[in-house]
């Protein structure tokens, strides 16, 4: 628990929060546009110190900064005569990349176009391939709107293996008028007893009850080839707050959920879905931040039974259950866990969480503390099919300091801190779990690095990390990678945003393929460019922040990797997808 009580700064940052949430008018403390349920929307934000407390001491996903702050007005945090005019003269070129939305169908009732579709995760199965993204048309269409357009998680359906996509609008939601669905999408992909179904987690917030919520939705592909079609159930809840607080008689606001990530573990059907709590304590003036972990059953796969303290339920009453499993306590010294990304081991059913450690709270100093980012083993002992784990926590934790971008200022990135987040991948052949992230241990502008652990009691495989994307000495910046599974020998494909120099604002999706979790040397023939053309993100409109997201993702099935990234070659922020043989 972090003692706030420390300098006049943090007792002004105090004294703000709680003028914010106890004084000043509802419309003050949020930005929402006055749709049909914002009222409700407002009414939650009220409950919830952590909106007010956002950017100063803590810091939240995308999904949560549109959550408290709507839609932003924003342009590019940093650009130059240079970046200008070696970008003018480019022109929208897709090649094989596929735009899994479609811009017509961000368009409101009332025919208003929205620029705001970032933040990607994709998953296949076979021919069928699922890409899910933030939607800001949410922000603007009320609720009822046809598509679902009133939800801020779009969602795309592939029938031919990615090459061509249908824009399926926001997930469905009966219940819009007292929930909505909130972005920070993760996709997950099961094929059993002849069927397919795809997972798609978000952030879940109800209007009318303190607590917050992560939801999973539940898709089944009906039909086969290229007539076949996703049918999406209701929102599920997955995880729900366990903390709450009832500061003045009338006020109770619970924990806020933040940045989950699913991983699928097929042999038993399972679902796990890694998040952060964040809480704020009036009565101890303390902050908290847990990373946690919860777990679906999937023996209905079309209506999954989640397990999160009181079994996935949300009573309403301010009073909810401990957490399934935590990862990472709150720390002594209050600094920030965020960024947490799980990954099975398909041979023993274990799981393996790795998040960033002090990220945000490292640009004050918090408490001394490194940044690092930290491996945790979850032996599937812990992982009982009940409302709790009979586990405290993780049998192992190893931890590896980094150097972080959270003070860069990329070039037409509108987000500030950047963050470090690891990608986590499981490689059985291999017998390790490594993790990959953006670094400046070697270049300023940063690289893509590699630190693997042995299974089960996570010892470092090397000595320190190795940076796997190749290098042409221009120093470009590198950022935001990807990585999810493992190939038939063992070995991982990760793909990243790059960019050739460090004073222009043209993006690429580049991948460093066949990398051995072992390699002490790093790679220099194994990577490839994604992107057949790039964005320049200092002329991209946007109305969220950031412009193209906290995350890229990727896929791999059988010798075919699926990359998802958010793309601007429009002029707008968009989903896009491509898909190559890896041999």
């Amino acid at each position: 628990m972090r003692n706030l009580i420390r300098s006049e700064p943090t007792l002004m940052v105090i004294a703000l929060v709680m003028v914010i949430a106890l004084a000043i008018p509802l419309a003050v403390l949020t930005f929402r546009p006055q749709v049909a349920h914002a009222a409700a929307t407002q009414t939650h934000t009220k409950n919830n110190p952590i909106c007010a407390k956002n950017g100063k001491s803590v810091e939240l996903s995308q999904g949560g900064q549109m959550w408290c702050n709507g839609p932003q007005s924003n342009g590019p945090a940093s650009s130059s005569s240079r970046t200008s005019a070696t970008s003018s003269s480019s022109k929208p070129s897709f090649g094989s990349n596929v735009d899994a939305a479609s811009p017509k169908e961000d368009v409101t009732p009332s025919g208003v176009q929205v620029h705001g579709q970032s933040e990607t995760s994709v998953a296949s199965a076979g021919p069928y391939v699922v890409e899910a993204w933030n939607d800001g048309t949410g922000f603007f269409a009320p609720c009822g709107s046809p598509m679902n357009k009133e939800e801020l998680t779009g969602f795309g359906f592939s029938t031919d293996g990615g090459k061509t996509f249908t824009d399926l609008g926001g997930l469905p939601n009966a219940d819009c008028a007292n929930s909505i669905i909130e972005g920070d999408p993760s996709v997950e992909a099961y094929t059993v007893g002849g069927s397919t179904y795809f997972y798609i987690s978000s952030i879940f917030i109800p209007f009318n009850v303190p607590e917050n919520a992560m939801s999973v939705t539940a898709c089944k592909v009906n039909g086969s080839g290229a007539t076949a079609i996703l049918a999406c159930g209701q929102p599920i809840v997955a995880a729900i707050s366990s903390q709450c607080e009832t500061p003045s008689p009338g006020f109770t606001f619970c924990s806020f959920l933040d940045k989950e990530f699913l991983s699928l573990d097929p042999a038993r059907g399972r679902l796990y879905m890694s998040y952060t709590e964040f809480f704020f304590s009036f009565v101890t003036f303390t902050e908290t931040s847990t990373v946690e972990l919860g777990v679906c059953d999937l023996s209905n796969p079309a209506s999954p039974t989640c397990h999160n303290g009181s079994d996935g339920s949300i009573t309403g009453t301010g009073a909810p259950a401990a957490p399934y499993f935590v990862v990472a306590p709150p720390d002594v010294n209050g600094c920030e866990n965020e960024g947490a990304y799980p990954a099975v081991d398909l041979a023993t059913g274990a799981v393996y969480v790795a998040y960033e450690h002090n990220w945000f709270t490292g640009l004050f100093n918090c408490g001394g503390e490194t940044t690092q980012n930290v491996m945790n083993y979850v032996p599937f002992s812990c992982l009982m099919l009940t409302a709790t784990s009979p586990c405290a926590g993780p049998a192992a934790t190893q931890a590896v300091n980094i150097n972080s971008l959270e003070a860069a200022f990329i070039p037409g990135y509108n987000r500030f801190p950047m963050n470090d987040f690891p990608r986590v991948a499981v490689s059985d052949p291999a017998r390790t779990v490594s993790m990959v992230w953006n670094d400046t241990l070697q270049h300023p502008t940063g690289d893509i690095f590699l630190q693997s652990f042995n299974l089960g009691s996570l010892t470092a495989v090397q000595i320190q990390p190795v940076r796997i994307n190749s290098r042409n000495n221009t120093g470009g910046w590198l950022f935001l990678p990807a990585v999810r599974q493992s190939d038939s020998n063992g070995n991982l494909n990760v793909s990243f945003y790059s960019r050739s120099s460090a004073n222009t604002a043209l993006t690429d999706v580049s991948a460093a393929t066949k990398v051995n979790p072992r390699t002490t040397i790093p790679p220099t023939k194994n990577n490839t460019t994604v992107t057949t053309g790039p964005s320049d993100w200092n002329g991209v409109s946007s109305i969220i922040i950031p412009n193209f997201g906290d995350y890229t993702d990727n896929y791999f099935v059988g010798t075919t990797l699926y990359v998802a990234w958010s793309d601007g070659r429009l002029g707008i922020p968009n989903p896009f997808e491509d898909n190559f043989s890896v041999h």
